[in-house]
């Protein structure tokens, strides 16, 4: 079986019996309620983590950086919503791990860890060119790149369109 689809026959049958385990534990209307509560606290969670996680971006983005780990928080952040909304106890927990600051941030270090981003440059001189647009390193497109840190597993290349026509014209 595949894990996901095993996850979703799983993981309601566990709830189901840790519902239940509550219930006769503290009766079903507290069950009930602390079902509603935990909803109601992690859509609040939801709305302060989500508006400081935009405002970051924001700034990150009017400072000309990729807000890449900025980007793969509002991800976490709807998936624990997501998950604080579905009752039961297990999809809280995980739900409120999406949410909670440090832990968030320590799951999406270890993720981001494996990821690369590239920011690509373009340079032309056609009629679609405007200065300063695209680029991602200082200096001119020819020169030699290997002293601005960039490995040896990045091919850097230009290209030039050549219509004999122009744009929009004829074909």
């Amino acid at each position: 079986m595949r894990p996901l689809l095993l996850l979703f026959i799983v993981l309601p049958i566990l709830e189901m019996w840790v519902l239940i385990s509550v219930g006769e534990q503290i009766g079903a209307l507290a069950t009930i309620g602390l079902v509603l509560l935990t909803a109601v606290i992690g859509l609040a969670l939801l709305k302060r983590q989500g508006i400081s996680t935009v405002m970051r971006a924001q700034q990150k983005m009017q400072a000309g950086e990729m807000p890449a780990r900025e980007m793969a928080e509002g991800i976490f952040l709807a998936v624990g919503g997501a998950l604080l909304l579905t009752p039961g106890f297990i999809t809280d927990a995980f739900g409120f791990a999406c949410l909670v600051p440090g832990v968030r941030q320590l799951i999406i270090g270890k993720l981001l860890g494996h990821v690369v981003v590239v920011r690509g440059a373009s340079y032309s001189e056609g009629p679609y060119h405007k200065p300063g647009a695209g680029n991602s390193h200082q200096g001119h497109p020819h020169q030699d790149n290997s002293q601005q840190g960039h490995s040896p597993d990045v091919i850097e290349g230009d290209y030039e369109r050549e219509d004999k026509d122009g744009p929009g014209k004829g074909g």
